[in-house]
């Protein structure tokens, strides 16, 4: 039996949504092991005069407990 853990986190970029996705799995992935799945629960974005300047994602990062650690 595999038991899984659920992460809400918050990634930015002043490039995309899809590089904030893709930069906040990969941060994750540095600190976290047996990432299985991440949702997008929510998209934002700040805007300066007619311009995006920076875009926001709230993301649910899901990973498999190690019960044979130590």
């Amino acid at each position: 039996m595999s038991v899984e853990k659920h992460l809400i986190i918050t990634g930015t970029s002043d490039v995309s949504w899809k590089d904030a996705i893709v930069q906040a799995v990969a941060e994750a992935a540095k600190t976290i092991d047996y990432l299985t799945s991440v949702k997008v629960l929510e998209q934002k974005a700040k805007i300066s005069g007619k311009k995006i300047t920076e875009y926001y994602v709230d993301l649910d990062i899901s990973f498999v407990v190690d019960r044979d650690r130590d």
